[in-house]
């Protein structure tokens, strides 16, 4: 029998689904009535068991009528709140779900909220969301139709479970869900993502810990006991140094095409051009396009991370959209789920793949991404007296320079680049004279890119190691320089041969690297410019590279390195542009 508990907050609703539970006997002896603050509807919890023995906290939410429901699915490490904020029930729409006929599952992730178990950063939530799963359609209250769905985290655990193949799982709804570990997170270009790891574990694992000074953390050498020194000693912070190459730590969490060819459930995924994890996010729609699963689709939208999943604001930094950027995401979700959790195809199915471009602010359509009509076009750089800065003459040019120039910096590691966060402007950092700054002159029509953006970088410097940063900007009439991604355009220079194994330099030989600079779907409209810089910092983003060529965990010595960038003939360093061609 479920215990009964009295709170005014919890009123008719709690009292109707209690009773109706008792009444038809759906609930195991272990389901009991909870509620952890007024902000979250009352919830019947249960400690699943899962296959090792290990009892992670369920909650569960039911619709008023007592047939069996098709159920959704949420796992999340951040507690019943699903999130910072005290109204995230609420804010994320959640009730709308269980007012639209699902059961709703939320479950603490391993060691994580009121679970039992060690937290350990995905490894466990394949297995851990099979047998949930499958533990969901045992119970009574479920038609045996289970759904996935959740943002960030919340996301990548669907592929997870889903790559595990568990019976009754029919669909899922990954919204920016990570996945690329070396272009993403905790490495972009396998640079330690300095300002998100501590930063974000601690807020996982030690919320009490309050008023951290972040910059004085993120300048503390070396690296390996940075935890211990203003927090405690967290475990997946040192794993994730331990491991700087993509060993079989990181291998068995990611996905390669047998993985994605033993998936066939239908999905919707949605990133954002700013979403933090975008790479995840097309890392698996490319998997999934690639092993020939056509039943997914794709939204991405002028957001950042939170937005993916609430659908938007009609500003970010300094972009301004049309009202119809902002779209009602979670009826999208609802109307999917209906579609493969209860075969309802009263309205019509939505256009595979949905783009918002910025600039010129319009949604688009396409039957696949990137689409077909992309042409790729090569900018390349030049100067005469050198790209430093604005002070500089650095230009781009579609015509590859005859005759090999260079230009030069000095990049000092404790004085790195702040480059500014968000959608904002670069001015500040186009002052610097360690900052090179390639502009193209101004349009005469609109300009749409929509795709991968990468680098290709002729480059050396006088150490064993370094780092190169790319970024790009929208230039507008008045000169506003808009800076357009968000992350992306970083390489460690000893990974670039790939990410399984770090070779330092020859210093003073001459390299190509190939820099990926995320994708973008942008209008440079008429009359704007379009601005390439390249450096050798982005913090607080990256940690700087202290140019050593030392391991980079344990690295407590730092030098300033010469760079030196190569201009055209057979060393033309350049930017390559998915042009929509239309």
């Amino acid at each position: 029998m479920v215990k009964y508990v009295t709170c005014l907050a919890i009123g008719r609703w709690a009292a109707v689904v209690f009773a109706m539970g008792s009444m038809l006997g759906l609930w195991s002896t272990e389901l009991t009535a909870h509620t952890n603050d007024l902000s979250v509807p009352p919830a019947l919890r249960s400690d699943v068991r899962m296959r090792d023995g290990v009892k992670l906290a369920t909650y569960v939410w039911l619709p008023r009528e007592s047939t069996p429901h098709p159920t959704l699915l949420i796992r999340s490490p951040y507690g019943l709140h699903y999130g910072p904020e005290k109204d995230t029930f609420k804010r994320y729409k959640l009730q709308a779900y269980v007012d639209h006929g699902y059961a709703l599952v939320i479950q603490d992730t391993r060691g994580t909220g009121e679970s039992a178990g060690t937290y350990s950063f995905y490894t466990s939530d394949g297995l851990d969301g099979y047998d949930t799963i499958e533990w969901i359609a045992k119970q009574p209250w479920s038609n045996g139709r289970v759904g996935m769905d959740g943002v960030s985290y919340l996301g990548a655990v669907q592929w997870l479970a889903a790559r595990e193949r568990p019976p009754h799982l029919q669909c899922i709804a990954p919204t920016a869900p990570s996945g690329e570990y070396f272009e993403e997170l905790p490495y972009i270009g396998g640079a330690f993502r300095l300002e998100w790891a501590l930063p974000y574990l601690s807020r996982l694992l030690e919320p009490d810990k309050k008023d951290i000074d972040w910059h004085t953390v993120f300048r503390s050498r070396p690296l390996d006991t940075a935890d211990a020194k203003f927090l405690r000693k967290i475990d997946p912070y040192r794993e994730w140094l331990a491991h700087p190459t993509l060993d079989r730590y990181w291998q068995r969490l990611y996905f390669g095409a047998a993985d994605f060819a033993a998936i066939h459930i239908p999905f919707l995924t949605v990133t954002g051009w700013f979403d933090a994890d975008q790479p995840g996010t097309l890392h698996y729609w490319r998997g999934m396009e690639a092993a020939g699963r056509s039943g997914g689709s794709l939204i991405i939208g002028p957001w950042e991370h939170t937005q993916t999943y609430l659908g938007g604001e009609s500003k970010l930094g300094l972009m301004s959209f049309g009202k119809d950027s902002i779209i009602d995401i979670q009826r999208e979700r609802v109307a999917f789920f209906d579609r493969c959790l209860k075969g309802d195809t009263s309205e019509p199915s939505p256009p595979r793949v949905r783009v918002y471009l910025t600039g010129s602010n319009e949604w688009r359509s396409f039957d696949e991404y990137p689409p077909r009509s992309v042409k790729k076009i090569s900018y390349y750089y030049t100067s005469l007296r050198g790209a430093n800065g604005l002070s500089g003459d650095g230009e781009l040019t579609t015509t590859r320079p005859a005759a090999m120039r260079t230009d030069k910096y000095v990049f000092d590691p404790r004085q790195p680049v702040a480059h500014p966060s968000g959608i904002s402007d670069m001015g500040a950092i186009e002052q610097r004279q360690d900052v090179l700054v390639y502009s193209s002159g101004p349009l005469r029509k609109p300009l749409t890119i929509l795709g991968p953006i990468t680098v290709e970088l002729y480059a050396a410097t006088d150490g064993q190691d370094t780092d190169w940063v790319v970024s790009i900007a929208d230039v507008q009439p008045d000169g506003t320089s808009i800076g357009l991604n968000e992350g992306g355009g970083v390489l460690r220079a000893r990974y670039r041969n790939g990410y399984e194994r770090e070779t330092l330099l020859k210093p003073g030989a001459v390299e190509k690297y190939t820099i990926k600079v995320w994708d973008l779907g942008h209008t440079f409209l008429a009359g704007h410019r379009l601005r390439v810089h390249v450096t050798s910092s982005r913090y607080p983003l990256i940690n700087p590279n202290q140019n050593t060529g030392n391991p980079v965990a344990s690295d407590v010595d730092w030098r300033s390195a010469k760079q030196t960038i190569y201009l055209g003939g057979n060393q033309a360093s350049h930017i390559v542009l998915p042009v929509l061609n239309e």
